[in-house]
């Protein structure tokens, strides 16, 4: 990896070992940098308080070795990228306004693609990992994850049957405690549309009232307008000598008639004269007809009145006209069947629920046989790795027990408790030395005892994790002594089949590294390209000196330092 910019770190090449890398340098130094760098090169957050102070930017680049075919090299050119002979390059900047760009293989992607190629790469530990390891709730899902498809079959499965559960039990919940709010919904529905199915309004009705209303409330007024208007029009029997319309003319249309044949203008203009003597034949027979058609009834009148009447008391209750009185009993009457079904709603969410709960307790029933099968192995695997850690008597085992609940579910012939992931509890104990009863490791172990045993744990996890490279950020804290050698001689050990880096301030662990890699800072408080070097010979003879004892130049730590590299050379 290439560094710049970054933190205390201004410069600086960070070379790994195939095998077994060791980080070290004094506090402050910039140790955890590496860390933080291959986390942003896998898709960490950006945070722009990383960047230097007085830089535009933080850069990390890495190369990264990935067999032909494997699932991140699919995922890499999925994404567009290219291979560098068996390699992938990959690039984070960071800029300090907050802005952060992503390349992969020479192309620009996503962040969220390098954090889908994470979790095929590296597997990182650190003291964070180990602070939640301490919380139950967290050795249940590495208890799952060790497990593998034993457990992530059912569990899943589960899942899905505890979530429609939910769903179901709150539509019974909602349905029964909102019974009498329903009933009382269902009444007033029902009273509704009887009212208005007894008047049985008409699209439009409301209308056609008001305009025949208008017309009998005046319809004597408009027979004497007729009666006039048709007098004018054909003439008045009773008075022959008063000249109408239709005669002056029907006069006007013979005198051009005959004259018409002079002249073709004043003929046109009798023919349109013909034309209106026609049209007012028209309008006066239909002027006799509406007098002798027109109801003058008042007890018609009375009847449309009360006809209204109804309709209006109908849309001050349920809409502004008949169309919306209508449009109000049609989604009434849909409103009232939903209520009317929810009694044979309510048996099948019951029928549902019950059904959903029996196969829940089969299920958490099969997470707990798999947990405690799976417990056992985890359990010997990681007492075996206590052994390999210097606490050849401590033995870890796990508790796994259900809470009685009446409103549970059935698992081993008890009505318990369950959630999310199950009805089981999970927490790992540990037993330091024959006699001691097992307790939780967050209180039945001392500092030195639980940093182990979180190290034991994560070294059986990254004996089932498939990834080729594992990070372990200073998980040695709290240890030193015979323990320390031990951790070393561990790390070593795992590093034979995978790559490992680690940042330790531990010289017994750093002594078993393929390579060891020294972070210093240089007179102004910065980390150049030369200040994280490969110590070798005299060199790491010196820096580990400086870790044991402080001095690097004191015989005793020399003397020291070289045995602990002979030991690892023994062991190697």
């Amino acid at each position: 990896m290439r560094i710049r910019s970054l933190g205390v770190i201004d410069d600086a090449v960070v070379e790994l070992s195939p095998g077994f890398t060791a980080v070290t340098g004094e506090t402050g130094a910039g140790k955890t940098m590496v860390v933080t760098s291959l986390g942003l090169l896998l898709g960490g957050r950006a945070d722009p308080a990383l960047v230097r102070i007085g830089s535009p930017s933080a850069v990390v680049e890495g190369r990264v070795s990935v067999p032909p075919g494997a699932a991140a090299a699919v995922r890499a050119e999925e994404a567009g990228a290219e291979l560098d002979d068996g390699a992938l390059l990959i690039s984070r900047t960071i800029s300090a306004e907050g802005r952060s760009r992503a390349h992969l293989g020479g192309r620009s992607v996503p962040v969220g693609v390098l954090a889908e190629l994470a979790d095929e790469l590296v597997a990182v530990h650190g003291q964070t990992d180990q602070q939640g390891l301490l919380k139950p709730a967290r050795q249940r899902g590495a208890l799952d994850r060790y497990a593998g498809d034993a457990v992530a079959v059912p569990l899943a499965r589960y899942g899905d049957a505890y979530r429609r559960l939910r769903a179901v039990s709150a539509q019974l919940e909602e349905l029964t405690t909102r019974a009498r709010e329903r009933a009382q919904e269902a009444d007033l529905l029902r009273f509704g549309l009887t009212e208005i199915e007894a008047v049985e309004p008409r699209p439009g009705e409301d209308a056609e009232l008001a305009a025949e209303a208008e017309r009998l409330g005046h319809a004597e007024a408009l027979a004497s307008a007729a009666a006039l208007a048709h007098g004018a029009l054909a003439g008045n029997p009773e008075d022959p000598e008063v000249l109408d319309a239709t005669t002056l003319v029907a006069g006007a249309q013979r005198a051009l008639d005959a004259v018409r044949a002079h002249d073709p203008a004043l003929a046109a203009l009798a023919d349109r004269m013909g034309e209106i003597s026609i049209l007012l034949a028209d309008v006066a027979t239909e002027l006799a007809g509406y007098a002798d058609n027109l109801d003058a009834d008042p007890r018609r009148l009375a009847a449309v009145e009360e006809r209204r009447a109804a309709l209006t008391a109908l849309t001050r209750k349920y809409g502004t006209d008949v169309a919306a009185v209508l449009a109000w009993a049609e989604e009434g009457a849909a409103r009232l069947t939903e209520l009317d079904g929810d009694d044979h709603r309510i048996g099948e969410l019951t029928a549902e629920r019950d059904a959903l709960r029996a196969e829940l307790s089969g299920l958490a029933q099969a997470l707990t046989d798999a947990r405690t099968e799976a417990a056992a192995r985890f359990a010997d695997a990681v007492t075996a790795e206590l052994a390999s850690l210097a606490m050849p008597h401590a033995r870890v085992s796990f508790a796994i027990r259900q809470t009685e609940d009446p409103e549970g579910v059935e698992v081993g012939g008890r009505t318990v408790a369950y959630g999310p992931a199950g009805a089981d509890e999970v927490e790992l104990l540990l037993a330091p030395h024959p006699g001691a009863p097992p307790r939780p490791i967050a209180k039945g172990a001392s500092g030195g005892e639980l940093s182990r045993v979180m190290l034991a744990v994560e070294v059986v996890f990254a004996g089932t994790d498939p990834v080729p490279t594992y990070l372990f950020d200073e998980v040695d804290a709290g240890v030193g002594g015979k323990a320390a050698v031990e951790i070393g001689r561990r790390l070593a050990k795992l590093a034979r089949t995978a790559q490992v880096v680690v940042v330790t301030h531990l010289p017994q662990v750093a002594a078993f590294a393929d390579r060891q890699l020294l972070v210093e800072k240089t007179s102004d408080g910065s980390v150049t390209r030369s200040g994280v070097t490969v110590l070798e010979g005299e060199d790491r003879v010196r820096e580990l000196s400086r870790m044991l004892a402080g001095q690097e130049d004191s015989e005793t730590a020399r003397a020291h330092a070289e045995e602990l590299l002979a030991t690892a050379r023994a062991d190697a």
